[in-house]
């Protein structure tokens, strides 16, 4: 009897948490994870185009690429401004009133920029204030975006870590082992860039990591307005998110470039190992390893 009762209870349990996380979900929409390692959701703009748009965790903007642009009538450009990008100046036209559409989520006004690139097979981007104060998770095994209202109650199962926010972008520490050295180093949550991480010059400079590890390649990166960035490529034997260890892992770094490479990233190549939850307010992430968490790593 004792047996029996402990059992009705427990299903119990577990059917209220399944019913308060379905009741928590405020929308769900699919993306596809494409072979850069970006997210790539569809996109309806001033209800008559669909394109694919890049969901860049570090982007504040809604941005079309030109070649996007040169394919749809739908919007109508007020004026063009200087911006400051990745890898310098240049300027990008915009425009004020536009619609925008993710399967039953809908926004108006909204002001559309004009770029000339994205990730690849994508048509522009768009970052994560279109979800201001709803609970994020981006969720890899399933391919699915969903928005809560408060952290869904499978988080406990996932590790926390805080967040810091400025100028909306997000910033997590991870720790870096270079041979038998530790460095503790902030990172910004960059979904754009396709690859591990990316460290900032001053870090480069400190840790002298161009003469500890080996360089295995150069490459030269592109902005979204076509700046472009010459980048070396080595590997660290350890990289640690919270609890989780990602061993021998290819890392990129400009040298000899200070000043330009002002912060360092944390791209798309190590969230795809992970499904993530980041709360309303943009202070915690939560991780939990993803079925990619053994992937090889991209080749760039």
């Amino acid at each position: 009897m004792m047996i029996r009762i402990i059992f009705i209870v427990a299903v119990f349990c577990f059917c209220s948490c399944n019913t308060n996380n379905e009741n928590n979900i405020l929308h769900t929409f699919p993306f596809t994870l494409t072979d850069h390692n970006n997210i790539s959701i569809q996109v309806v703009v001033n209800k008559k185009d669909t394109l694919n748009l890049m969901f860049h965790t570090a982007a504040s903007s809604v941005d079309l690429t030109n070649e996007a642009t040169s394919k749809i009538n739908s919007i109508h450009w007020d004026s063009e401004t200087a911006v400051k990008t990745w890898g310098g100046d240049a300027t990008s036209r915009y425009s004020n009133i536009n619609t925008l559409e993710i399967a039953d989520l809908k926004w108006d006004s909204l002001t559309i920029w004009e770029n000339e690139n994205s990730g690849p097979s994508t048509d522009g981007k768009f970052g994560p204030n279109l979800f201001a104060g709803k609970v994020l998770e981006i969720n890899y095994d399933n391919r699915k975006i969903n928005l809560h209202k408060t952290i869904p109650t499978y988080a406990k199962e996932y590790v926390k870590l805080p967040i810091a926010l400025e100028n909306d972008m997000m910033f997590i520490e991870c720790m870096s082992t270079i041979e038998a050295d530790n460095f503790p180093k902030r990172f910004l949550i960059h979904s754009g860039y396709r690859g591990t991480i990316l460290y900032d010059d001053r870090f480069v400079a400190k840790s002298k990591i161009g003469e500890r590890i080996k360089i295995q390649s150069e490459q030269e990166l592109t902005d979204s307005h076509g700046n472009i960035l010459k980048t070396k490529r080595g590997e660290i034997p350890l990289f640690t998110i919270g609890e989780f260890d990602l061993e021998n892992m290819p890392v990129g770094f400009f040298e000899g470039a200070i000043g330009r490479q002002n912060m360092s990233i944390l791209g798309g190549d190590i969230l795809r190992r992970f499904n993530i939850i980041i709360d309303s307010k943009r202070e915690h992430i939560y991780v939990k390893p993803s079925q990619l968490i053994n992937a090889p790593y991209t080749s760039i």
